[in-house]
């Protein structure tokens, strides 16, 4: 499987009617899940016979999230955290051009490994980066929002 595939929804905005129907069974699930408990899903196999399927609460919020992008006509890519990502592919999910990448890699900012002339990144070793970067750039705008607050309470 290739780090970033070229899924129906990677490529194109999802249709009227899968939002609606993506929407549908949003409700359906929702309706039947319990805060910390297994959502149990009957359907009709194509032979009548109805079966029952229990989704863990990881499953039902991570298809929650899935069915939440359909529904409201977005189009997203679903990327494996073992995936290597090629440099344009890792820029391109931080929103950052490569060059800015490029030096991250150097400065040891983020780890990768080189296959022949190229630089890979593993999903999981950008995905942490990224999380190490906003929880910084959250933490900063909070201490920026207290400090203004603090300002205005002593009148400046």
């Amino acid at each position: 499987m290739s780090a970033l595939r070229k899924d129906d929804f990677g490529e194109r905005l999802p249709t009227q009617v899968e939002s609606a129907t993506a929407d549908q069974l949003r409700q359906i699930i929702a309706s039947q899940a319990k805060e910390g408990e297994d959502t149990q899903l009957t359907v009709t196999l194509p032979e009548g016979k109805p079966q029952t399927i229990a989704l863990t609460p990881a499953l039902t919020a991570s298809l929650m999230d899935l069915l939440r992008l359909v529904s409201g006509r977005q189009g997203f890519q679903m990327i494996p955290l073992t995936a290597e990502l090629t440099t344009q592919q890792a820029a391109d999910l931080l929103n950052v051009s490569r060059p800015y990448l490029i030096k991250l890699l150097e400065a040891g900012k983020i780890k990768f490994i080189t296959v022949g002339r190229h630089r890979r990144i593993k999903a999981e070793d950008l995905f942490a980066y990224k999380q190490a970067r906003d929880t910084t750039r959250d933490q900063a705008l909070s201490d920026l929002a207290k400090s203004d607050a603090d300002l205005v309470l002593k009148g400046y």
